[in-house]
């Protein structure tokens, strides 16, 4: 996909975000969460035997993160459970290469995910298991710059 390309998908996800909202009567749900700032985001699944039919997520954060959102739930949606880990995987293996500030919007969405299939788990065992949180581990904001006096 070449700088264009990457631009017009972007924007489209930013003004027109997929699977945004809350999924009513979901079979699962996460939070990941930064505790720097209080952003958050919470993931539904809809999960039929073992494939995700349905997701949808919201956000308690910056437009990167419902971008973010946006993309990674139009990739896992209809695939089965192990292949969205594995997809989720790939995901934050690409995120080591970046910058912790432009990885953790990312790295929330993919940790709420990740929350909620520990939920779908443990429900197996307990119809009422908690909604289960996340935290992030990369700073979503950038270090100040110290200056010095000559």
């Amino acid at each position: 996909m070449d700088q264009k390309e990457l631009y017009d998908v972007t924007l489209d996800h930013m003004m027109n975000p997929r699977n945004y909202g809350k999924l009513e009567g979901p079979d699962a749900a996460g939070i990941g969460k930064n505790p720097e700032n209080g952003e958050m985001v919470i993931v539904y699944l809809a999960i039929d035997g073992d494939r995700i039919t349905d997701i949808r997520f919201q956000a308690k954060a910056c437009m990167t993160t419902v971008i973010a959102g946006s993309v990674f739930s139009e990739t896992v949606k209809g695939v089965t459970i192990d292949e969205a880990k594995e997809l989720t995987k790939i995901m934050m293996d690409k995120l080591d290469g970046l910058p912790p500030e432009e990885a953790a919007c990312s790295e929330m969405v993919a940790e709420a995910f990740l929350a909620a299939l520990d939920q779908f788990e443990a429900k197996k065992n307990d119809p009422d298991a908690i909604v289960p949180t996340h935290i992030i581990s990369r700073a979503c904001a950038v270090p100040e710059e110290t200056t010095t006096k000559e």
